[in-house]
């Protein structure tokens, strides 16, 4: 698990799509958007993106109950049309604590935890819904591989 440091994220116009349901729809929603995002001429210009309007808490309730708000984007270099749930627009920017997980997605609570008693002992607060930018494929890495920076806005 790494450190937590502060960043400036710079707004990015990005394609994507949002629903209710599980956290396991994510790896779908992401295909469907890259596929989007490639056919469209958007330009794929970052990684594949979660956002998660829950917090921790509420996270898990949501996910049980098939009712998170799941929310999966790619950063892309030119403005298109949406089509059908698909939409273009630019995901805000600001100052963000950051953290990077190593290992399966499963097992990211204790990052999760460590960045947010960061963000306390910091006096700083959450401004906003967390993100996951997955920086490989679990298709392609062993899951004890698998990198997943996080961010969180602050304020």
């Amino acid at each position: 698990m790494s450190e937590v440091s502060i960043t400036q994220i710079e707004p990015q116009v990005v394609v994507g799509m949002w629903k209710r349901g599980t956290y396991a729809e994510i790896d779908p929603m992401i295909a469907k958007v890259r596929e989007y995002a490639e056919a469209s001429g958007a330009g794929v210009d970052g990684r594949p993106t979660f956002i998660c309007h829950e917090t921790p808490r509420q996270a898990v309730k949501a996910n049980e109950e098939a009712s998170a708000d799941v929310e999966v984007v790619i950063p892309v270099s030119n403005v298109v049309d949406g089509e059908g749930d698909i939409t273009c627009y630019e995901l805000p920017g600001g100052q963000m604590a950051k953290i990077v997980h190593k290992g399966p997605y499963e097992q990211s609570a204790r990052t999760y935890k460590k960045l947010f008693e960061w963000i306390a002992e910091h006096r700083k607060k959450v401004a906003g819904p967390t993100r996951e930018v997955y920086l490989n494929d679990p298709r392609e890495v062993s899951p004890e591989e698998i990198l997943t920076e996080i961010y969180a806005p602050i304020a």
